[in-house]
């Protein structure tokens, strides 16, 4: 032994982590049994090994306890050899003799590199083993080393990791080299070291994918409440967003769904949905079922089964292919979820319970009682008391309208003037009696207004005289000089352009 292992211990303290006096303390423990295997020594022997680590120097040292009669003297040593030794011995004391051989610098070489190696081994077990059972539930990205129809081996860098084929997408293929992101689902510490199993079908992949896209999740303003997930064929996502500004479902499906599309090339073209988590069951059940739309859902907290009606020719659509809109939206909400169209809820019943049940939910928020939320209130008629009758006596003066003249001037006669009215009032304790509809007519103090014809008379306007044809002047145009156009220059000597006259 010399200096060149203890500056080997030291790097590999740095390079692989393990500690140095973890390392010393293993080699001392191999040491002991090698010089107990080679040299005779019995294993209930006790002997001491003493490494240097200033010099690299190991001594071997046998330890005997000092006894008044020895019956094992390989463990024991009486008193009178003790005090030989030194006189300051007494009894139970422990008396140490270096036994070191001559030549065991090699064979203390040969294990110590044994033990070396060995301990290498089982501490970067450990430490994978510590550093990957805390990250279950992490999402990693490994490489394919080789896939069959059981199983794929993965490579994370520095374990190898395990894909079952009950964790794979169907339909996936893999293939040797090709980068893919997994999820960390189960480590565990076998006798030939930490084993790692992924899985590329568990809800927490799509989670944590989306984590990874949307950075409103990653600062904690935007919240994913639950997943629900048929791996290869279709997903659902329910989220919520703590501050009111923020859009959720638009925060994940990102500018013409650059996030959400990224996520889904990741999952191998799977359909995702992303819908927004309500507090209230009913709409958290609505916005579960889309793309369907529900009329109404009826809870039943007893059974914790939410009864939902949509349109009959959405029925289909919220049950989806093989149940599959359905059972997600179980999943996600945590309710059993069943689906009535609107025919088969009127046979059913379900809108009146509807309505009582949502009677008994503003009662009890409000206090007061179901049936005066499900009757519909009466005006409130206040008492009148009896009115008085009267008796009106009118007399109306008959007005004459004075004939139009006939020049066409018209004499007016001024309006004749009412006379008194006489009222008498019954006393309130008598009955009304009846009045007839003639009485009820007179039942005013204002006269008959009189009529234009009665008042002016009838004006006649004469007839306008019919306007007589206007003859049609008809004004000469004058006509125009037609002027001589030269057509061919063998004619110039038989026209006439009388120019004599025009002097």
């Amino acid at each position: 032994m010399n200096l060149e292992l203890i500056g080997a211990l030291k790097e590999l303290e740095k390079e692989r982590g393990i500690s140095k006096e973890l390392l010393m303390d293993a080699i001392e423990t191999a040491i002991v049994s090698a010089y107990k295997k080679n040299y005779g020594a019995s294993s209930s022997s006790s002997v001491r090994v003493e490494f240097n680590q200033q010099t690299g120097d190991i001594r071997v040292y046998s330890r005997r306890v000092v006894v008044e009669e020895v019956e094992d003297d390989t463990v024991e040593i009486s008193l009178e050899e003790a005090r030989e030794l030194d006189a300051s011995y007494q009894v139970g004391d422990v008396v140490e003799r270096e036994v070191t051989p001559a030549n065991f610098g090699r064979i203390a070489a040969q294990t110590a590199k044994q033990v070396v190696i060995q301990k290498i081994r089982e501490a970067e077990r450990s430490i994978v083993y510590d550093v990957y059972s805390n990250r279950e539930g992490d999402v990693v990205t490994g490489t394919i080393q080789r896939a069959d129809h059981r199983q794929a081996l993965v490579d994370l860098g520095d374990v190898e990791a395990v894909l079952p084929a009950s964790e794979m997408i169907p339909g996936e293929a893999y293939r040797p080299h090709q980068k893919l992101r997994f999820y960390i689902n189960e480590v565990r510490q076998t006798s030939r070291g930490p084993q790692i199993f992924l899985s590329r079908t568990h809800p927490g992949l799509l989670r944590a994918l989306f984590e990874l896209e949307v950075p409103e999740i990653q600062s904690g303003e935007v919240e994913i409440k639950s997943v629900a997930r048929e791996a290869g064929n279709r997903s659902k996502v329910a989220v919520y967003s703590r501050d009111p500004d923020i859009d959720p479902v638009g925060a994940c499906v990102g500018a013409r769904g650059s996030r959400v599309q990224a996520v889904v090339a990741e999952l191998g073209s799977e359909r995702i949905d992303v819908v927004q988590w309500e507090k209230d069951v009913r709409e958290f059940v609505k916005n579960a079922l889309s793309p369907a739309k529900v009329l109404y859902v009826v809870i039943d907290e007893a059974e914790k089964v939410a009864h939902t009606v949509v349109p009959d020719d959405q029925l289909s659509l919220a049950i989806g292919k093989e149940g599959q809109n359905a059972r997600l939206a179980a999943r996600l909400t945590g309710w059993r979820i069943d689906i009535k169209s609107e025919a088969q809820a009127a046979e059913l019943g379900l809108q009146e319970e509807f309505l009582a049940q949502i009677a008994r939910e503003e009662s009890r928020d409000l206090g007061v009682d179901e049936e005066e939320i499900l009757q519909p209130a009466e005006p409130e008629l206040e008492e009148v008391e009896p009115a008085e009758v009267v008796e009106i006596e009118v007399e109306e003066e008959m007005e004459e309208a004075a004939p139009a003249a006939a020049a066409g001037t018209v004499e007016t006669e001024p309006e004749a003037e009412a006379k008194p009215v006489k009222v008498a009032a019954a006393p309130k304790t008598q009955p009304a009696q009846p009045v007839s509809v003639p009485d009820l007519a007179s039942l005013t103090n204002i006269s008959k207004r009189k009529s234009w014809e009665e008042r002016f008379g009838r004006f006649e306007t004469p007839a306008a005289p019919e306007p007589e044809p206007q003859e049609k002047q008809e004004t000469a145009k004058p006509k125009k000089k037609k002027e001589k156009v030269i057509t061919d220059l063998s004619q110039l000597d038989s026209i006439n352009f009388n120019f004599e006259e025009e002097e």
